[in-house]
């Protein structure tokens, strides 16, 4: 059994943890926490402070605002985190990796399998059709009500490609204030805002009379959280360590 605490309990993404977590034998909630309260099959508590059950680990599915607290009550329990939450500052990863000098955590962008194995892919790619003199774009959707943009999966995808190209590439935000042709080592990020959209990133290579595309589409915000309780399961017990989702899959 797993003890789970979960921060964030309430957002969309807590809610849906909340209902797996309910049909998985292997796994229990014994708190929660949510600024705005409420109640649940668990305890929620309006910080994470006031929480004093005892867990195998923790989730993280709130906001970028409160995560200094999240990894300071982790290194202080002694529980591993798992960290969902994006939009992080640079200042902010900074923090994440030096908690996870004093505990556990693993830290990703995005929880769902399909994701990570995009990534893995566009690593052994990436190099090929760089040296090809294929153009790299990203386009991700969203659903109007994420605060953060470009999303951290995309963002983790631009990284995983100008990883495998040495970093020499810079990351380009949209264009509407550059009249200039594009220079070829860069990756542009552009954003998408509207409706209901889960989660949608497409990667385009686009060369001389050809283009590749690579994407993912999330049709629901539950792979999401299979994801998060997969990891939840893998860093039970670990030590300290900065972990991915990479882990989880090797596991």
């Amino acid at each position: 059994m797993t003890r789970i605490i979960l921060n964030g309990c309430n957002g969309r993404m807590g809610k849906v943890v909340t209902g797996l977590v309910e049909k998985d034998p292997d796994c229990q909630i014994v708190a929660g926490a949510d600024v705005m309260g409420g109640q649940a099959s668990y305890p929620i508590y309006k910080s994470i402070t006031d929480c004093k059950e005892g867990a195998d680990v923790m989730i993280d599915f709130s906001l970028a605002t409160g995560v200094d607290a999240v990894l300071q009550y982790a290194v202080d329990r002694g529980i591993p985190l798992v960290l969902c939450t994006t939009g992080l500052t640079p200042e902010q990863n900074d923090r994440v990796c030096k908690a996870s000098e004093k505990v556990a955590i693993l830290k990703s962008a995005n929880m769902s399998v399909g994701i990570n194995l995009l990534i893995k892919v566009l690593s052994q790619v990436s190099p090929i059709l760089a040296e090809a003199g294929f153009d790299i774009e990203i386009v991700e959707k969203h659903h109007n009500q994420k605060k953060d943009a470009p999303s951290g999966t995309a963002i983790a995808l631009a990284d995983a490609i100008n990883g495998a190209l040495d970093e020499e590439y810079s990351y380009v935000y949209g264009r509407s204030d550059r009249m200039e042709a594009r220079p070829r080592k860069e990756i542009g990020v552009s954003a998408v805002r509207g409706g209901t959209i889960p989660g949608d990133h497409e990667v385009i290579f686009a060369g001389e009379d050809e283009v590749i595309s690579l994407s993912h589409r999330a049709y629901s915000r539950a792979i999401f959280g299979k994801g998060a309780l997969s990891a939840a399961k893998y860093l039970k017990g670990k030590g300290p360590g900065f972990y991915s989702m990479a882990d989880v899959l090797n596991s």
